[in-house]
């Protein structure tokens, strides 16, 4: 078991999740970390690379590294020694589909379950939170097609349920809100949704969520004989077990 930090939304850029990320690189008990970013889901997008650079280098003084898996050819070695040798993985937003296949076609998930096992913290936004659970509820047909429904997509598992990020976004609430509904119906287990400015932090089979906005919130969503129930979850500073969240 090690620590996975899933986080709902937020604009890096614009330093929005800042109390959550401060409590990341707290969890590392370095003074300057080894950050590793994951652009995979951007497509490796220069402009998310420069802006994460920006914020954990410059701003929160990591020492940070980028290991791009579409723009350049990487080795299997190279890649398990960036991962291997990091205080934190950190997984950016974007196309969570697509991240998985390419993932899945060079290793990477075989290498992050090392990574998990050695107790490096694993972290993301968006899709970079829904990668460590069983399924997520994605936007990822979207990138073709603006009117397509959101899907369930296969994470690696680290985390049993379905996770749902943005869950009450302005620009995506209602949608998220009824497709997790829907998903999580026809989904064995629990689903929870994370707003943004929200990261539930799993350390060792117990959590705790941290919010860098005082209204955003996590929520647990199950269907019981064909019975739903939505559930904020309290949120407490102290650890609590995970049975209390991913069990109806």
């Amino acid at each position: 078991m090690g620590t996975i930090v899933a986080i709902g939304g937020g604009e890096i850029n614009k330093h929005e999740t800042f109390a959550i990320d401060q409590e990341i690189i707290k969890l590392s008990c370095k003074k300057r970390p080894r950050v590793l970013f994951i652009p995979t889901a951007s497509s490796d997008s220069q402009e998310y690379i420069n802006d994460f650079i920006d914020y954990y280098g410059n701003y929160l003084d990591c020492k940070v590294d980028v290991l791009l898996l579409i723009k350049q050819s990487v080795t299997t070695k190279k890649i398990s020694e960036k991962f291997l040798n990091s205080d934190i993985v950190y997984v950016g937003g974007g196309n969570t589909l697509m991240m998985m296949n390419v993932w899945r076609k060079l290793g990477v998930d075989k290498i992050l379950k090392k990574a998990y096992q050695k107790n490096i913290i694993l972290c993301g936004i968006s899709a970079g939170a829904i990668c460590w659970f069983n399924f997520g509820v994605s936007d990822s047909r979207r990138f073709k097609n603006l009117e397509a429904q959101l899907i369930k997509v296969r994470g690696l598992g680290f985390i049993s349920g379905l996770l749902c990020p943005h869950y009450h976004s302005e620009k995506y609430a209602k949608d998220r809100v009824v497709s997790t509904k829907n998903i999580a119906k026809r989904t064995s287990g629990v689903a929870l949704g994370i707003d943004d400015f929200c990261a539930i932090i799993f350390i060792d089979g117990q959590f705790k969520i941290i919010t860098s906005k005082s209204s955003a919130n996590v929520y647990k969503i199950f269907w019981k004989r064909d019975i739903f129930s939505c559930e904020k979850i309290k949120q407490n500073s102290d650890l609590n077990p995970e049975s209390r969240l991913l069990k109806r």
